[in-house]
């Protein structure tokens, strides 16, 4: 009886230092916040979206093959389905912290046989004992170490949550800028066959102006080497077009061999993306949000080190039946039980603890940096989008006056080689300078469009909502 009266007080007194849990409480670490972008004027109360429903953020492009491919990524992407089956794992293994918080009930039936060994004043013995039993433990969370390491589970299954989006809009985003450049690249072909065209014009008048004395070999020659050094670019094109195929099957969970994404006519055009301020890039991205939540998983975990210094309070109790004779083992006198608390606690382990907390210490305090960094690279990113675009914008503009005007050029040197007033240098000339020109603008736009799909990471995902500029 009085064993149980010390239980019974034990427990209250355990249930009183339930609200005490060793180790620091958490808080978000401070980060320096710029109030605006330097292409960007604008502020918005913070409202946290991290796991928010990005949406179709592709669609700005208005390309039909660029929305099926993106949604076979949440599909069949394997980066994604791993980043899924960790966070399952995070989530089971929360799970199986919240049940170290409840009593642990055990059975046991058993039959045991033992033989005395026999000597010259004692006979060979065997024993029987058979016992059926049920147990019952409890280790009291005195000093919230189970709660602490319940909490950074917590924390790290919100982190692998944070990651699938994470994963997501990285992969996402990936396909997006491969298929804007092979987009591109497919305005590039089609210039190339356009020059091919031309230049077999060229060539067949430049071979009836010799053939009339009116033209040099040396300009028939010319004109053949200017025609087969663009098809040997149109040829490299295929090389190129091919990876960004197989990149994009990748990305979609599919084998390289036999996938094929048809050319189309246009280059889709650039969309006009909002500007945003940093409190957006902390409510949207979810890298950020991993690495917070990472933060917070490192915290708990100083108190779980630290909580591993105090001595550990179990209550166990059983109850059962053991006797010799199994049929008639559930008898009265065959009854036993046992219940008590049982203190444990580690008086010397050559400072294993102490290394412990100061491991979990330092991991917190990368866990910090790395939180901060991540921070400090969205911001970068952001800058670096908004500046891309804007000066990339302004380039198109000038290098498409440059195209126009070396497309005037070269049809002028056409029109005078064929009247006899030039040679066919200034033809090759004036060709060459419209073909780099037109390549030239065709590259501006391909970055601009790789660039406006990196923005939509460096947000985050999607805009819906927000004010476009």
């Amino acid at each position: 009886m009085k064993t149980c009266r010390n239980a019974i007080l034990l427990s209250g007194c355990a249930v009183l230092l339930a609200g005490c849990a060793l180790g620091p409480d958490y808080k978000r670490p401070d980060v320096a916040v710029p109030s605006q972008w330097q292409d960007a004027n604008l502020w918005k109360p913070a409202k946290p979206q991290d796991l928010a429903d990005r949406g179709r953020w592709w669609a700005v492009y208005h390309d039909a093959v660029l929305d099926k491919l993106e949604n076979q990524v949440a599909v069949s992407n394997q980066t994604v389905a791993q980043a899924q089956a960790q966070y399952r794992e995070a989530a089971a293994l929360f799970d199986a912290a919240m049940a170290g918080f409840l009593p642990t009930i055990t059975a046991n039936v058993a039959t045991t046989t033992t033989q005395s060994a026999t000597t010259m004043y004692a006979p060979k013995n065997a024993n029987t004992l058979d016992k059926i039993a049920l147990g019952a433990s409890w280790t009291l969370d005195i000093w919230g170490k189970l709660r602490r390491a319940a909490e950074q589970q917590r924390d790290t299954v919100d982190a692998d949550q944070a990651q699938i989006q994470a994963t997501l809009l990285a992969a996402q985003t990936t396909l997006a800028q491969s298929y804007l450049q092979l987009r591109a690249l497919d305005g590039d072909v089609r210039m190339l066959k356009a020059t091919v065209a031309a230049d077999k014009h060229t060539l067949d008048i430049t071979d009836n102006l010799y053939h009339s004395g009116m033209d040099t070999r040396q300009d028939v020659a010319q004109a053949t080497s200017q025609l087969h050094t663009v098809e040997a670019q149109l040829v490299d094109f295929g090389v190129q077009r091919a990876q960004y195929e197989h990149a994009i099957a990748l990305l979609v969970g599919q084998p390289a061999s036999g996938f094929h994404i048809a050319a189309v006519a246009d280059v889709p055009p650039v969309p006009d993306l909002p500007l945003i301020v940093p409190s957006d890039v902390l409510q949207h991205r979810p890298d950020i949000a991993v690495a917070e939540r990472e933060v917070a998983a490192a915290n708990a975990g100083i108190g779980v080190a630290q909580a591993a210094f105090f001595p550990s309070l179990t209550l166990s109790g059983s109850s059962g039946y053991q006797g010799t004779n199994f049929t008639s083992l559930i008898n009265t006198p065959n009854q036993f039980w046992s219940v008590g608390p049982a203190l444990s606690a580690t008086l010397f382990d050559g400072g294993v603890l102490l290394a412990q907390k100061h491991q979990a210490v330092a991991t917190w305090e990368a866990s910090v940096a790395n939180y901060r960094q991540v921070v400090l690279t969205s911001f970068q990113e952001v800058e670096d989008d908004l500046v891309s675009l804007r000066v990339l914008k302004e380039e198109a503009a000038v290098q498409w006056q440059a195209l126009q005007a070396a497309r005037t050029a070269r049809d002028v040197a056409e029109n005078q080689y064929q009247a006899g007033v030039v040679s066919y240098l200034n033809v090759l000339t004036a060709e060459n300078a419209a073909l780099a020109a037109e390549k030239s603008w065709i590259d501006i736009q391909s970055r601009r469009l790789v660039a406006s799909a990196g923005l939509v990471t460096a947000l985050g995902g999607g805009w819906q909502g927000l004010p476009a500029h």
